[in-house]
């Protein structure tokens, strides 16, 4: 491609609530700007892992360039970053606009405004990027296009005189679009002095290395220079640089308002860090570019192999996926119960879902996680704060003062029908509902303020279940409230499991004991001799089950005589199972983990 001039370069992200057609929006521009052919085009082209496309969501962030032609005859370069939608992507879609000037904003015209419109809009504002709002969907019987311009003037503050009508999958106003464009969003400035290029992204190749996502703002990288990553002060030399149409295709350079890829001679996903800052070392600039804001985890818990041999493995994968998500975060831990793993941060539970199915299918790890919790502050009698994400860090009952636990402010943005369902929900969770707004004549927004433990596991679907998939949540940390919490220990023979343990309120401690109780009897096959399964606290059993016995027929050979004698062989096979007990171990299989983290209906009552 022959170079452009900055005033010819737009660089710009699509932002929106999940499923509101931002992956299908982004393949109608691709085949307008004739970017792929079509006989290798198909539906969600940029999301190309096995997770998207199964689950129709876009889970990372995906660059491309396009060349597009104007109605004024100029020819524009666009470089376009596909962005998640769901809440627990947020760092993604941050990350992603801050290598853009401009944003698409996408409404779809059959659901409105939804909880994340108005949380992804405000991620744009901050960055001082130009908005374009555009109505999505609207060949849909059930669009009304009236009422998302009334959502956008009420709600965004966004006049509606500035929205465009599009339908990505029918291909109506898309060419009014991509005018638009050209004409709203500003070229990117530049200089062509000292590098400064912001890494945005990286991801491992197996056979290449370390790729390395960079938005150029200042000077010129090409093959063969000699750079140095300012956060580490790694110098390195460049192999190949180039761009992403929607495939990796080398080019001679990357200059100023450049969006493409960096291979370098690091082969070590540590040596890259996202947000760090590339430059020449031979002349390096002066200063390093702001970078992100780090992300701070919301949910934890632990990742442990099944097979033992397979630690180094695990933890070099680990480091791999980290890279391409930074929001991830694992530190190493031992478990009695499970043996060497990981103590891992995540954003939420689908992230946390996302992260352990990609590390068994893209590296074919067999893996087992531990209840998921968040982070406590936990106040000791000495004076004393300290942080508590793991049950088995959880000091005695007898030397905490008191506890507090992290607390979310939601905002719940539903069809009006179905806000007492919504309010009941919030008082289940141990919510307040702080206020409700109406927004239009069918909808209304309610803001709730809630514990983090209480939304993470299944608060979501409950929500989508209530009100029929209209409902949406936005939330942010707010933070600590004191409340009773206490560790629920699970023991097996009389012996606690480190891996069943976790940290619960303590109303709600007793119900949560006796379900994890239920779940071990059903999946624990029966032993050679009676075993108890009970929940404490302390010293406190709350809940016991009994996994069954196998029991030996004795009496088969004792034909008639005295009932004496039946009772005898039945004493002396009792004497036998006591002596067992005493010995012996109880096998506990995967499948029973795996059933104490089970989400289903009757989860956190």
């Amino acid at each position: 491609m022959p170079e452009l001039d900055l005033s010819h370069i737009r660089n710009f992200s699509i932002i929106a609530h999940i499923d509101h057609g931002k992956s299908t929006l982004a393949d109608r521009f691709l085949v307008h700007t004739q970017t792929v052919e079509m006989r290798t085009f198909h539906d969600q082209l940029l999301d190309d892992m096995d997770l998207e496309m199964e689950r129709g969501i876009t889970i990372r962030s995906h660059p491309v360039k396009m060349r597009y032609k104007a109605q004024n005859g100029e020819i524009y370069d666009f470089n376009l970053i596909d962005t998640p939608g769901h809440v627990d992507f947020n760092y993604e879609v941050s990350r992603s606009l801050a290598a853009c000037e401009g944003a698409i904003l996408l409404i779809d015209a059959s659901q409105g405004v939804q909880a994340q419109t108005i949380a992804n809009l405000n991620l744009a504002l901050r960055q001082n990027l130009a908005i374009i709002p555009v109505i999505n969907k609207i060949d849909l019987p059930s669009a009304d296009v009236p009422l998302c311009l009334e959502q956008l003037e009420e709600i965004l503050q966004i006049p509606r005189e500035e929205a465009l009508q599009v339908s990505a999958r029918a291909d109506i106003g898309i060419d009014e679009l991509m005018e638009a464009v050209v004409q709203r969003i500003p070229p990117p400035k530049g200089r062509n002095d000292r590098l400064q290029a912001l890494v945005f992204d990286s991801l491992f190749d197996d056979y290449r290395g370390v790729v390395t996502y960079v938005r150029v703002l200042n000077g010129t990288v090409k093959a063969r220079d000699s750079i140095r990553l300012m956060a580490t002060e790694t110098d390195t030399d460049v192999k190949e640089v180039g761009c992403f149409t929607p495939h990796m295709k080398a080019l001679d350079c990357l200059g100023p308002g450049d969006t493409g890829y960096i291979i370098t001679t690091l082969k070590s996903p540590k040596d890259i860090q996202v947000g760090d800052t590339v430059t020449l070392a031979a002349q390096p600039a002066a200063e390093a570019l702001p970078g992100f804001q780090k992300s701070v985890p919301m949910v934890f818990s632990g990742i442990y192999p099944i097979e033992a041999d397979q630690y180094e493995q695990l933890k070099f994968n680990i480091a791999k996926l980290q890279l391409n998500d930074p929001a991830f975060i694992a530190t190493p831990e031992n478990s009695v119960a499970l043996g060497a793993g990981f103590r891992c941060g995540f954003l939420g539970l689908l992230h946390m879902d996302i992260v352990q199915e990609r590390l068994r299918r893209d590296y074919n790890m067999d893996l087992i996680l531990t209840y998921p919790s968040v982070e406590y502050h936990v106040f000791l009698k000495n004076g004393t704060m300290v942080k508590v994400d793991n049950p088995l860090h959880m000091p005695e009952a007898n030397l905490i003062e008191h506890s507090e636990e992290p607390m979310i402010k939601s905002q719940i943005l539903s069809p009006t029908k179905f806000m007492g369902a919504i309010m009941n929900l919030i008082l289940d969770k141990r919510g307040l509902c702080q206020h409700t707004e109406t927004v239009d004549a069918n909808h209304v927004m309610l803001t709730a303020r809630m514990p983090l433990h209480e939304i993470v596991l299944d608060f979501y679907d409950k929500l989508k279940t209530i009100t029929r998939g209209y409902g949406s949540m936005d939330y942010e940390p707010d933070g600590y409230e004191p409340g009773p919490m206490v560790r629920l220990d699970i023991l097996v023979n009389g012996e606690p499991v480190d891996a069943f343990a976790s940290i619960s309120h303590a109303d709600r401690a007793v119900a949560r004991a006796r379900q994890i109780c239920q779940r071990l009897r059903e999946a624990i096959p029966p032993q050679q001799f009676k075993v108890a399964l009970q929940g404490a606290i302390g010293g406190k059993i709350i809940a016991r089950e009994d996994v069954r016995q196998y029991r030996k027929d004795v009496l088969a050979k004792c034909y008639g005589g005295d009932i004496t004698r039946k009772r005898k062989l039945l004493e002396k096979q009792k004497e036998g199972k006591k002596r067992m007990k005493l010995y012996g171990n109880v096998n506990i299989p995967q499948e029973a983990f795996i059933a104490v983290l089970r989400n289903d209906e009757e989860n956190q009552k």
